[in-house]
């Protein structure tokens, strides 16, 4: 096969394993519930009416595309849908009439789909709490219960329902801190108290800067809790979306303790530093008006990968003045290998230019370096020159002059 053709298959195989995303893990919740008639006779029928929420946000995630000349990564901002496999209501004592609801379908972030479960009311009267239960497909399943009145004087509130909206930068360093805000909204009918926030540790490279727990006394009926919270990323954090779950506990006014599980999403992006870390000549001494080669390696301390190196020099000298090095990972460097003419004598000095590419963008580092260049020392070619003549010469006295049989009169 062409070598070229070749080339170009690895470079196509290579773009389509480096395009597949990572979506952080989807999760639902009831944000408000409608019971119909509020209060039901023994044997009734009745219908329960439930919002289904996705709590998740959207995310910016990193793809590859390419061309024969490098790759080149793209931020693409991603809605995180959920799909919900199913949707089914545990009677707990109500009579559940129909079957579960299959396949309901992909849910986008912050949206509501409503469904409706017919019921009917046992022949006991009192307080019941069937349980709205919701699978998802790659997510956690959330179980809720639903309080209904069957011919009872008692009057049952609606509960809080706490859902969280998360704001953070848009893209982060690794080794940055990131400061966090967490909205805590009460978009039930009732008092939420004791409400405990509490940060997972899905990752070791980002941690918070506290203990990751915090407790607030009560959210009042379509109140908003701010939190502000910072978080400590590590160097060695891997470039992409990284999840930190968080955990929403809290008590509504029947005394029963509900968990919401969500998350916060962070995308992290590599960043470049590059630098000079050796300059080299062959030969190691440059002498004026000879020509050399002269090599620079460009470091990269950062945290991201430099694509698309290449380097330049200013030198006023004539030869290759330019240098293509292609990736550097973070801590490696590669050689720059400039071949050049004859330099005139002295400290020379130059600039180098770096031009490199991350995940934040194109760059360009200017690096000013000198370059001692000596002069051309004549003296041991004139003293080759002398030693010459005077071989010469001797050689002329010895086998010329001194011939035997030569008239010297």
């Amino acid at each position: 096969m062409n070598p070229a053709r070749l080339r170009t298959c690895g470079i196509i195989v290579l773009l389509l394993v480096m395009a597949l995303p990572v979506y952080a893990e989807p999760t639902v919740t009831i944000s408000n519930y409608t019971v119909t008639p509020q209060v039901l006779m023994p044997g009734d029928l009745g219908t329960i009416t439930v919002q289904v929420k996705n709590t998740a946000q959207s995310a910016s995630i990193s793809e590859s595309l390419g061309s024969v000349k490098g790759i080149i990564e793209t931020v693409k901002t991603t809605d995180i849908n959920v799909f919900i496999e199913q949707a089914g209501l545990e009677g707990n004592g109500i009579v559940v009439l129909g079957d579960t609801f299959q396949r309901i379908g992909d849910l986008g972030p912050g949206q509501t789909i409503p469904l409706t479960f017919l019921i009917r009311a046992p022949a006991k009267t009192g307080l019941y709490f069937p349980e709205v239960w919701i699978d998802t497909y790659g997510g956690r399943s959330t179980r809720y219960p639903v309080p209904v009145n069957v011919n009872t004087q008692i009057a049952v509130p609606k509960l809080a329902v706490i859902s969280m909206a998360v704001t953070t930068p848009t893209a982060i360093k690794p080794g940055d801190p990131v400061p966090v805000r967490l909205d805590l909204e009460n978009t039930g009918e009732s008092m939420a108290e004791q409400v405990i926030v509490r940060l997972g540790n899905a990752s070791t490279s980002v941690t918070p800067t506290e203990s990751g727990l915090y407790h607030i006394k009560r959210i009042a009926s379509g109140e908003s809790v701010p939190l502000d919270i910072t978080l400590i990323t590590d160097r060695t954090t891997t470039p992409g979306i990284v999840r930190v779950p968080v955990t929403i506990e809290y008590y509504t006014i029947d005394g029963i303790l509900h968990t919401e599980n969500s998350a916060i999403n962070l995308h992290i992006l590599g960043k470049a530093e590059i630098s000079v870390a050796s300059v080299e000549t062959s030969p190691e001494r440059v002498v004026a008006g000879e020509p050399f080669n002269l090599i620079i390696r460009v470091e990269n301390a950062g945290t991201g990968d430099a694509k698309s190196v290449g380097a330049t020099i200013d030198m006023p000298v004539s030869g290759t003045r330019e240098a293509f090095l292609g990736k550097i990972k973070p801590g490696n460097d590669a050689p720059a290998l400039f071949q050049l003419n004859g330099a005139p004598a002295g400290d020379l000095q130059y600039t180098v230019n770096i031009s490199y590419s991350d995940d934040w963008g194109d760059h360009t580092e200017k690096i000013p370096l000198t370059l001692p260049v000596t002069r051309a020392d004549f003296t041991i070619v004139a003293a080759g020159i002398l030693i010459l003549c005077g071989l010469a010469f001797a050689a002329w006295w010895i086998f010329i002059w001194k011939k035997p049989g030569r008239d010297y009169g």
